[in-house]
């Protein structure tokens, strides 16, 4: 008889130690045929600040990324242009991520140069490459050029989703009970890539469990005709509903739904930035306005006005907006109490400007610090970091402060 339990339990150890080999291998393979599928790594969830309070975000904007080691600069010095290509992007998005130890990435579109990508799919990990490795959470949206290659905007967006540490989706949940489609994608929203990423109060304090930050992502296309004129896209009005509709939950709220907490809450809606491509046409006015940073192109925007300033300012979380696009406009300006600002032009393969150094912008958000916890958003400041031998700091300001 003990000859007998000491058999069974060989034989279940035996299994468990198998068992778990099992696991281990399909942890990050998976076999289909004779394919190897690799199975997405996943970022440390939910996104939150972190224990010192802070939560920073790099914006990249216009990467123009096209085949890498063979595709050539645009607008560089003489001197500059012989060896200079895609690596160079890479190396200053590497740079980037090492100095600034940013706790998310922001990717504004026109992440590849369609018409230079002859395999869309390799030119995004390439692009994405970066972050990829950092480990860190990510999140893009598409610009006006990304889909001219092998893919079409779905297509790049379900990719994104689906690449290490990204945190892309293709486009919000349907949480509508009356829906048909009750629980997966939302079809009644135009563009592909519109979503909102909660970010969680600092670990360890009263507000842990609650949403303190809200990022919006939205598609604002590629072109369109529109009264017989060829024009940019737009954000269209089935967007703007899905954004208040969003906003509005946060209203009044006194504890995150989804992780219930005995802490008070504010009642004011949590402070929300808003991420997308193709400026706004409000933001040619700025020209007119005291602005931060530097003005040197035109707008180029939608002819189209579905009143997107005018629903940030009526949804009353939206602090600061931040585009792509227009890619020697690195400039931040006011309207009606909302910041709007550039990127500036971070990809070598894009246009730019001779001697004018690339850039991307840094987005820290600040937590007020309680008598014994840290509490809700205090401040919201922005820098930009120059491809220069120092990675050059300019332009400090505070975007918003409570």
């Amino acid at each position: 008889m003990d000859s007998c339990r000491i058999g069974i339990w060989k034989h279940c150890i035996l299994y468990l130690t198998l068992l778990l080999a099992i696991l281990h291998l399909t942890h990050n393979l998976l076999f289909i045929g004779n394919e190897t599928v690799r199975i997405k790594k996943i970022p440390e969830l939910p996104l939150r600040f972190r224990s010192d309070g802070t939560f920073k975000i790099l914006q990249v904007a216009d990467m123009h990324y096209g085949t890498g080691n063979v595709t050539r600069c645009r607008d560089v010095l003489a001197s500059e242009f012989e060896f200079c290509s895609d690596l160079n992007t890479t190396r200053f998005l590497k740079r980037l991520i090492q100095a600034e130890n940013p706790h998310f990435i922001a990717f504004t579109g026109d992440n590849i140069f369609g018409t230079s990508a002859p395999d869309a799919a390799e030119s995004m990990f390439e692009a994405f490459g970066p972050a990829m490795e950092s480990g860190l959470p990510w999140a893009a949206v598409l610009g006006n050029h990304d889909h001219e290659s092998t893919l079409n905007r779905e297509e790049l967006m379900s990719l994104i989703s689906l690449m290490d540490y990204s945190v892309s989706q293709i486009n919000p949940l349907d949480d509508d009970p009356t829906s048909p489609t009750n629980g997966g994608t939302m079809t009644n929203i135009d563009g592909v890539g519109n979503y909102n990423l909660r970010v969680y109060g600092a670990p360890g304090s009263l507000l842990a469990n609650s949403t303190v930050l809200n990022l919006y992502f939205l598609d604002s296309g590629d072109s369109a005709l529109y009264q017989g004129i060829q024009t940019y896209g737009w954000i269209k009005d089935s967007q703007l509903r899905w954004l208040r509709h969003v906003s509005q939950e946060f209203q009044g709220q006194k504890q995150d739904p989804i992780h219930p907490t005995d802490a008070i809450i504010s009642l004011t809606k949590p402070p929300a930035l808003t991420f997308f491509h193709v400026p706004n046409p409000e933001v040619p006015q700025l020209y007119y306005k005291k602005i931060i940073g530097q003005y040197q192109e035109g707008v180029a925007c939608s002819r189209v006005n579905t009143g997107v300033l005018q629903t940030f300012v009526s949804m009353g979380d939206v602090k600061a907006v931040f585009m792509g696009h227009d890619h020697i406009n690195d400039f931040c300006g006011n309207l009606d109490g909302i910041w709007f600002c550039y990127g500036g032009g971070f990809g070598y393969h894009g246009y730019g400007k001779a001697g004018w150094p690339r850039r991307a912008r840094i987005i820290l958000a600040e937590l007020e610090k309680g008598k014994n916890s840290w509490m809700d958003v205090q401040r919201i400041r922005t820098w930009k970091r120059l491809d220069d031998e120092k990675l050059s700091k300019i332009d400090e300001q505070i975007l918003w402060m409570r």
